[in-house]
């Protein structure tokens, strides 16, 4: 038997006044699908809808998008140009696994190498355990117009990807990407019996080294990491299951390979989730996470702080709506010179649904930022999508351009991916 999860949490608020500066283009459609969802049948099940969108840019601006689409069971990327345009002639399939669903893609570029593209996803390979699922890396050396032969950089029974909460009830997508200034590679990811593990490719992906356990299994497992790579650190971040009351950890490595022991960014009474992390050029870490009055099915709210030695932290504050007025949860953030941006899943009201990308951003490394807002064009009729799991990156930065993906389905009818794209005047 097979469950999954949506935390119910998450939309907008902030705590400066600092004026919105943002102009966002119109939507630009990915990639549209049907609206079935059925019954979980293993890999067996008719799906039929898209999902699941990821974003990087490239240094000319271009946005590469990756998404899933369920009825072909494969994750597929395009490369759109600052116009919108399409630069590939048709999408490229990466996964090209189309008896086994593929899911929640995560997608990043070399600084070294402008023409390489990576790329991670959960595979659900079922190979003798309980839950299936394999993490699989792919790159393109030439813009991503082809993509080399997928490489499984997991290859276990443990389910891979599974980020647990309860026996019961977990997100697929338990993974995380990240690329350092030197072209080292790492991806990490957690397993249904709570083992974070790391990987790291020192030769631009050709090779991986041995996997390296940063948390074993034991009675909290572990969930929802995430990567940063600052000049001479590498920062990852995660949480547990099976606690109400679970807190963030950041653990470093100078070497890439040993960790020491994690921190807590901020002990709270309730469930703290989904971290994303990032550094900026001056070696600030910047931590962006969603935290609940209670359990983890309760409203949750966006929550920012930042650290100069990845150990102690400013006070957290609130960037979205308090819990008490909406909801707010699953952050993406993303770090471009001085400036700091944080979206997440908004949840309108009382809606049990996301609908719509809030975000808030900081032009002064982090010290006071926007009021919240939802960002021009992300809603829909339908609720946003992400349906195996809501542990997405939406966001991309560089330069004065801001690239926000979505996805929504509306069931029993059609289904959508799409971007905006937002300068910054």
């Amino acid at each position: 038997m097979r469950v999954w999860l949506l935390v119910m949490a998450a939309a907008c608020s902030s705590s400066s006044t600092q004026r919105d500066r943002i102009t966002w283009s119109s939507p630009v459609e990915v990639a549209q699908g049907g609206g079935e969802r059925g019954p979980w049948q293993q890999n067996n099940s008719r799906y039929d809808y898209v999902d699941d969108p990821s974003v990087a840019i490239e240094r000319d601006g271009d946005a590469v998008v990756a998404w899933v689409d369920h009825r072909h069971k494969d994750v597929f990327w395009q490369v759109f140009d600052a116009g919108g345009r399409k630069r590939l002639a048709e999408p490229v399939n990466v996964s090209a696994s189309g008896s086994v669903f593929s899911w929640l893609p995560r997608v990043a570029l070399s600084p070294q190498q402008p023409a390489h593209i990576y790329i991670v996803w959960q595979e659900i390979i079922f190979s003798g355990g309980s839950h299936g699922g394999d993490i699989l890396f792919a790159r393109s050396l030439d813009g991503g117009k082809t993509r080399e032969a997928p490489h499984n950089l997991s290859s276990s029974i443990h389910g891979d990807g599974k980020g647990r909460i309860d026996e019961k009830r977990w997100h697929n997508g338990s993974l995380d990407l990240a690329v350092g200034d030197d072209g080292a590679i790492y991806v990490a990811w957690t397993s249904y019996e709570g083992e974070l593990k790391l990987r790291r490719s020192r030769d631009g992906g050709v090779s991986f080294e041995d996997a390296v356990v940063v948390v074993a299994a034991g009675s909290k497992p572990a969930r929802a990491p995430a990567l940063a790579i600052g000049r001479d650190t590498v920062y990852l971040a995660w949480t547990v299951g099976q606690d109400d009351g679970a807190d963030v950890r950041i653990a470093s490595s100078r070497d890439g390979h040993t960790f020491g022991e994690p921190v807590i960014v901020e002990s709270t009474p309730g469930y703290s989730d989904a971290p994303k992390l990032a550094v900026d050029a001056r070696g600030t870490l910047h931590v962006a996470y969603a935290d609940s009055g209670g359990d983890a099915f309760e409203r949750a709210e966006v929550r920012y702080t930042r650290s100069r030695d990845g150990k102690r932290f400013d006070p957290p504050r609130t960037l979205s709506q308090p819990r008490s007025q909406q909801g707010a949860s699953f952050p993406s953030l993303a770090v471009e010179a001085n400036r700091v941006f944080v979206s997440w899943e908004h949840y309108p009201d009382d809606e049990d649904i996301p609908r719509g990308i809030g975000i808030a951003y900081s032009l002064d490394g982090g010290a006071s930022f926007t009021r919240p807002a939802v960002v021009d064009g992300t809603t829909d009729r339908g609720g946003n999508g992400s349906l195996e799991g809501r542990l997405m990156r939406k966001l991309a930065v560089r330069d004065s351009t801001i690239v926000v993906v979505n996805s929504a389905i509306r069931h029993g009818e059609s289904s959508r991916a799409w971007f905006v794209r937002g300068t910054l005047r």
